[in-house]
C-alpha cells in the first residue's frame, strides 16, 4: 500500500448469504515487508455503543476508537469476519482468505476521484456486522522453527503454516485431500516434483501445487520463507 487504504470489514457466513447469496470472509495477514512506523488497523480499542460508533462516523473521527498497531516484518494477524480493518502507507503483506467478495467499506479517509467523487460506503450494511468487542491482543504470536513447519493460522476455511529453510527439504502431502499453495515472502528457491518439473520462485511469487503431487522438493540456495496453504 503506498497510501491508506480504506477502513473495512467483511460478514459472516449467515448474514453474507442472506444479504449476497454469498460466503463471508475470514482472512489473515503475513506481513512482508513494513517501511519505518509503518502501521495497520484491526480492530477497536475501547467500547462503544452502536450510537456511539456511528456518531464518531459522522464527525469523521472513527479513527479514535480503532486500534492502531505498528507493523514489522514477520507480523501476523488473524482478521475474522465483522473485524474491522485496514492496510496502512508503506506495509507489503500476503493475505489468506475466504472466497468472497463481499467487502464493507467504513470509511476512506474523504478521498475524492478525478470528477470530485467520494467512493461508496456502506454504513447501514457495516453496522449489524461488526464486531463492537475490545481484544486484549490483535497480534498472533507464533514460533519459527527453522527447516519444519511452523503453524500459523488453522480454521475451517484455509490452514496457513510458515516454512523458513536454509536447505533443500522435502515435503509429503499425501493425508491432505487439497491443493497446496507456496506464497514467498522471503528469499528465492525452486520446486521440483518427482517427474522431475521443476519451476522457481522469488519473493512475492506464488505456486499452486496440485493434490495430484504428494511429494514435492523445496531447494533453496539462501536463506528463505514460504507460506504454506491449503483446505481441509
Amino acid at each position: 500500500a503506498a497510501r491508506p487504504l480504506s477502513i473495512q470489514l467483511h460478514p459472516d457466513d449467515e448474514l453474507a448469504k442472506i444479504r449476497h447469496n454469498s460466503f463471508g470472509k475470514t482472512e489473515m495477514w503475513y506481513v512482508m515487508q513494513a517501511e519505518p512506523g509503518s502501521e495497520l488497523i484491526s480492530g477497536f480499542k475501547k467500547e462503544v455503543t452502536k450510537e456511539e460508533y456511528v456518531d464518531y462516523l459522522e464527525n469523521k473521527n472513527i479513527t479514535e476508537l480503532l486500534n492502531i498497531e505498528k507493523v514489522w516484518e514477520g507480523d501476523l494477524f488473524f482478521i475474522p469476519t465483522g473485524r474491522v480493518h485496514a492496510i496502512g502507507a508503506g506495509v507489503l503483506l500476503a493475505e489468506i482468505q475466504q472466497s468472497s467478495d463481499v467487502t464493507y467499506r467504513i470509511y476512506d479517509w474523504d478521498r475524492v476521484d478525478a470528477q470530485g467523487n467520494p467512493r461508496e460506503l456502506h454504513t447501514e450494511l457495516a453496522i449489524e456486522a461488526l464486531d463492537f468487542k475490545v481484544y486484549d491482543n490483535y497480534k498472533t504470536k507464533y514460533t519459527k522453527t527453522l527447516n519444519k513447519v511452523s503453524k500459523l493460522i488453522n480454521n475451517k476455511y484455509f490452514k496457513t503454516n510458515l516454512l523458513a529453510l536454509d536447505r533443500t527439504v522435502e515435503t509429503d502431502h499425501s493425508s491432505k485431500d487439497s491443493f497446496v499453495t507456496y506464497m514467498c515472502v522471503n528469499g528465492s528457491g525452486s520446486i521440483r516434483t518427482q517427474t522431475g518439473l521443476s519451476v522457481n520462485f522469488r519473493k512475492g511469487d506464488t505456486l499452486l501445487i496440485p493434490a495430484a503431487l504428494k511429494k514435492i522438493l523445496i531447494e533453496t540456495p539462501k536463506y528463505t520463507e514460504l507460506l504454506e496453504v491449503y483446505i481441509d
